[in-house]
């Protein structure tokens, strides 16, 4: 790659500018944050392509509009404390963490979150903490959450994320079968989620006691 950084920049102008994302700040992180150092290298070259690439064990990075979209869903504000569902490479949470107080990722493939966590401590991120757990479980001792990302789809949206996330916070999270999905945001109002719709989407399986089963993927 010859300039990573103007690269980005036309990454976030043509990519997400131009299909409509206009919150200030999620456009500065995605601006900031240097998408090819969360791929190998062997992939560098596409790091700002216009879509969702490998980074091994059958995971992917998110498309940079749909990682947009979900951060710009959210709302987040300086003060907020997120649950992501699905760390991966890391991209994501680093997003997360340059726009929220304390970021607390879930990631079930172990040798993903180590990495992640590496990558993510090398790059001063101080304000995540990363767990190789089960994300339908959630992080019941954090909460409650201003906000939930998950970054996989499931076949419906599990009950305790619901209950661990805050009167008046926000979840995304893509619902549909194993091929494709469709992108829903969730405001929680009197204890349940008042839902809507965002896009069309295809996510990695949610895979997780009360979401997709390993051997169904």
């Amino acid at each position: 790659m010859t300039n990573p950084d103007k690269a980005r920049l036309k990454m976030v102008e043509g990519q997400i500018v131009a299909r409509g994302i206009a919150d200030a700040r999620v456009l500065e992180a995605m601006r900031k944050i240097p998408r090819h150092l969360f791929l190998e290298e062997a992939l560098s070259d596409r790091a700002y392509d216009d879509s969702a690439l490998p980074i091994g064990e059958k995971q992917t990075i998110s498309q940079p509009f749909i990682v947009a979209l979900m951060t710009q869903a959210l709302a987040l504000q300086a003060t907020d404390k997120i649950l992501e569902i699905g760390t991966g490479s890391g991209y994501q949470t680093a997003i997360l963490a340059e726009l929220a107080a304390r970021v607390y990722s879930i990631e079930r493939v172990k040798s993903l979150a180590q990495r992640s966590r590496e990558r993510l401590d090398r790059l001063g991120y101080r304000n995540v903490a990363v767990r190789n757990s089960d994300g339908t479980y959630g992080w019941g001792e954090a909460a409650p959450f201003d906000a939930i990302l998950v970054a996989a789809g499931s076949p419906s949206i599990p009950s305790m994320l619901v209950e661990q996330l805050r009167e008046g916070g926000r979840l995304v999270i893509p619902v549909g079968d194993r091929n494709a999905q469709v992108l829903q945001l969730g405001v929680k109002q009197r204890g349940r989620l008042v839902l809507s719709c965002l896009t069309d989407c295809t996510f990695v399986p949610f895979i997780g006691a009360f979401a997709w089963s390993a051997d169904a993927c």
